[in-house]
């Protein structure tokens, strides 16, 4: 994620899904810092530098997916399935990557095989955090037959 979260309800909340996620897989999460002095930065510049910052975190053999507004949309269910056959077939890491204000720049999508869409609405960075930390959970509830996602 590009910027740490401030609003402290997104934070514990977030939080709290962090631990619930770390029952089921190796679960983190990688905050780069926001950019500084980004006043005199173009949109198009601003996308560079955390798309090197991105770029930079990750590791050889990650496969990253990025959270995108053009992305494919999935029911809680298809997402599950969608999950499980990553975890299944990714050989290291699985990335999730939450960009900017402004998107990701071109570099980064080149590195970025896929791209996931929560919704075709627009959404705050904070909260955006949140339901995706959420849907993580309820997929791993899902994909262990528990009760917390309802039909």
């Amino acid at each position: 994620m590009i910027g740490k979260t401030d609003e402290t309800v997104y934070k514990q909340a977030v939080d709290d899904y962090k631990r619930r996620l770390n029952h089921y897989l190796p679960f983190e999460i990688i905050i780069i810092p926001d950019l500084k002095n980004t006043r005199n930065l173009s949109e198009s510049q601003q996308k560079e530098k955390e798309g090197e910052l991105i770029l930079k975190a990750l590791q050889a053999g990650d496969y990253c997916v990025l959270l995108d507004e053009k992305g494919k949309e999935y029911t809680s269910a298809g997402f599950a399935s969608y999950l499980e056959n990553k975890m299944s077939t990714v050989r290291k890491r699985l990335v999730f990557v939450i960009g900017g204000p402004y998107g990701f720049s071109s570099e980064v999508y080149k590195a970025s095989p896929e791209r996931l869409s929560l919704s075709k609405m627009t959404f705050s960075h904070q909260m955006v955090r949140l339901l995706f930390t959420e849907q993580l959970y309820r997929a791993m509830s899902i994909l262990s037959h528990e009760p917390y996602h309802h039909v």
